[in-house]
C-alpha cells in the first residue's frame, strides 16, 4: 500500500476556478490521498460547492472556519492531516494528473523529506512563462536555501513541493500576513538532510488583476520585507556564511515592492521613501555581487536615474511582456 498523502487547499472567493482545481486533484493517477479543502469562510457559493464534491468522493474532508487568511487556512489542514506526507495547492491554480505521483516518486526514490517540481505561470493577460529547466538533481538544505535566496530555479512557494507533514510538528505559516511562505518554507527546508528536485512543469499558478499578489498597493505589501528580513535572520543564525546570498534577496524584496508601488496612482509618499532609502543605500554593494539576476541589476541601474523614471520604464516593460 502506498503511503497516504495529504493534499491541503485554502478556499476564499475562487468560485470560476475551484472546479479545475479540485477536478485536477481527484483525478490524480496516485489514488491514496486525504484532500482537505478549508473554506476560509468564504462569502460566495464555495464552501457549499466544497460539501458537494465531499458527498462525491470519500477521500475529501471540508472544514468550515472564519475567514482568518492563507496562512490560517494551511495551517487548520495540517492541524487534521493523516498523511505521511503534505502538499498545498492554491484553489485558484491546478496541477497536472501525474502532479502527486512524480513528487512521491521524487521523495521515495531519493530516501529525502522534501521534493520540488518547476511550475507554469499563468497570466490572465495570456501571458505563459515556463519555468522548468529539466534539471533532476538532490541537495543538501543549506545548496537549496542558498538557490532560493539568489533564485536560481528555487522559490519559496508552499505549492509545488511535497513534505512529509512531521516537518510541521514545529513550525506553522504566519497567521494575518501577506507573502507567508517566504520565511516558512526556508525553515523546512533547513530541517532535511536532502531535497530532491524534479525541474518539470507540474503546477500552473494563475495571477489574476484581482488576486493578493494584484491588488491595489497598501502598507500591508510591506510584509514582504517583514517576512523577508525574518528568513534572513532565520538563515544567518544557521548559515552565516550565506550572507550575500541574504542580502540580494532582502534587495528583491524592496526592488518587487517598490514595483508593486509603482503600479498604484496613490502616492504613498512614506512606504516610497523608506524602500528608496534602503535601496539606495546598499544599492553599490547588491550590484557587486556577482550571482545578482539580471532583472535586478536592471531595476537598480534604472533607479539612478530617479524613481519617476523607474516607474516609466516599468510600465513600458509590463506593456511589452503583456503582464497586465
Amino acid at each position: 500500500m502506498k503511503d497516504l498523502i495529504t493534499i491541503v487547499v485554502p478556499v476564499y472567493k475562487v468560485e470560476q476556478y475551484l472546479d479545475k482545481c479540485v477536478n485536477s486533484i481527484i483525478n490524480q493517477t496516485y489514488k491514496n490521498l486525504e484532500i482537505i479543502l478549508v473554506d476560509d469562510g468564504s462569502p460566495d457559493n464555495c464552501g457549499k460547492m466544497c460539501d458537494e464534491y465531499a458527498k462525491n468522493d470519500n477521500r475529501i474532508v471540508v472544514i468550515h472556519k472564519e475567514n482568518g487568511g492563507l496562512s490560517d487556512a494551511r495551517n487548520a489542514g495540517i492541524e487534521i492531516a493523516k498523511g505521511k506526507y503534505i502538499s498545498f495547492i492554491d484553489s485558484d491554480d491546478y496541477v497536472t494528473e501525474d502532479y502527486v505521483e512524480f513528487l512521491y516518486a521524487l521523495i521515495s526514490n531519493n530516501n529525502v523529506e522534501v521534493s520540488i517540481c518547476a511550475h507554469t505561470v499563468i497570466y490572465d493577460t495570456g501571458l505563459i512563462l515556463e519555468k522548468a529547466t529539466g534539471e533532476n538533481i538532490i541537495l543538501d538544505a543549506k545548496t537549496a536555501i542558498e538557490r532560493i535566496l539568489y533564485d536560481e530555479g528555487l522559490d519559496t512557494s508552499a505549492w509545488a513541493k511535497l513534505y512529509e507533514t512531521n516537518l510541521f510538528k514545529n513550525i506553522k505559516y504566519p497567521k494575518g500576513k501577506l507573502f507567508e511562505d517566504s520565511a516558512t518554507t526556508c525553515k523546512i527546508l533547513s530541517l532535511c538532510t536532502g531535497v530532491a528536485v524534479g525541474s518539470e512543469s507540474k503546477y500552473f499558478y494563475l495571477i489574476r488583476n484581482n488576486s493578493i499578489t494584484k491588488t491595489v498597493f497598501s502598507h500591508n505589501k510591506m510584509d514582504l520585507i517583514t517576512s523577508t528580513k525574518d528568513m534572513g535572520e532565520y538563515v544567518l543564525a544557521k548559515y552565516s556564511d550565506l550572507e550575500k546570498a541574504v542580502n540580494r534577496r532582502i534587495m528583491y524584496a524592496y526592488l518587487s515592492t517598490l514595483s508593486q508601488l509603482a503600479n498604484s496612482k496613490e502616492k504613498h509618499k512614506e512606504e516610497q521613501k523608506e524602500l528608496l532609502q534602503y535601496i539606495y543605500k546598499h544599492k553599490k554593494e547588491i550590484l557587486s555581487d556577482k550571482r545578482l539576476k539580471r532583472r535586478d541589476r536592471l531595476a537598480l541601474n534604472l533607479l539612478t536615474f530617479g524613481f519617476s523614471f523607474y516607474k516609466f520604464a516599468w510600465k513600458i516593460y509590463k506593456k511589452i511582456t503583456n503582464r497586465g
